[in-house]
Order: C-alpha cells, then sequence, then structure tokens
C-alpha cells in the first residue's frame, strides 16, 4: 500500500508540475492580459511586471517539481506559499467584480476562491512536504 501511495503521491506531483508550467506559459503568453485583471489595484507594481514574475515563479516551480524531485519537499513548501500570496488576487477578483478566464459572475468568482487552499493542500500532498521525513 505503501508503495501504492508513493506512486500516486508521485503523478500528483508530476501533474502539478504540468499544470504549473502551463500557467507560467499563459503568464508569459496568450493569456497575459486576463492574469494582469487579477493584480490588485492597490498592489504597489505595474501589473505587467507582477504577471511577468508570477509566470517566471510558476515555470520555475512547476520545472523543479518534474526534474528535480530530491528537493520536492522545499519545493512543495515553496509552491503553497506562493498559492498563498496570490490569493489575494483571487479575493480582489471578486471584490472588483473584475471578469477573466471565464469568470464572469460572483458566483463563479467565489467558486473559484476554494481551490486556493486545494492547490496549496495539493502541492503539500504530493511532495509530502507537511512531514518531516525524507523519501
Amino acid at each position: 500500500m505503501h508503495g501504492f501511495i508513493n506512486l500516486l503521491r508521485t503523478i500528483s506531483r508530476l501533474a502539478l508540475g504540468g499544470v504549473l508550467l502551463s500557467a507560467g506559459r499563459g503568464h508569459l503568453g496568450k493569456k497575459r492580459q486576463e492574469f494582469q485583471a487579477q493584480v490588485p489595484g492597490w498592489f504597489p507594481a505595474s501589473k505587467d511586471a507582477v504577471v511577468l514574475v508570477s509566470g517566471g515563479i510558476e515555470l520555475t516551480l512547476g520545472t523543479a517539481l518534474i526534474a528535480w524531485p530530491q528537493q520536492k519537499s522545499g519545493v512543495g513548501r515553496a509552491a503553497a506559499v506562493f498559492f498563498a500570496l496570490v490569493f489575494p488576487g483571487n479575493i480582489s477578483q471578486l471584490v472588483t467584480k473584475t471578469s477573466a478566464f471565464g469568470l464572469d459572475t460572483d458566483r463563479k468568482r467565489a467558486v473559484r476562491l476554494l481551490f486556493q487552499p486545494l492547490l496549496i493542500a495539493w502541492a503539500l500532498w504530493s511532495t509530502q512536504s507537511a512531514r518531516h521525513t525524507k523519501s
């Protein structure tokens, strides 16, 4: 059973890496303006700069999750922190009623908020970052 759980964690970690790589490419490419819509107006930096930097972080985290499994615990914690740090943008999108990525109703924007804790849990579980053991 332990081997099966480890296999599920590995598949989950690789899938999260793929999701982060895809999101990072979106930040730097065709979805750049939609990502800019999620940057809160009160944030003290250029929306474009925030999108570019966060996209670079996503590309780095995604690559690390896939290519450096020996560092998975630290990368998992870093990904969880990243997901927590971008959460205010999701809240801002709801509060300001900003439409992006098909989130064009308050209900859709509110439901999206529920996914951020799941991303954090995914990062921690798939990399065993919530535990203090080496695997």
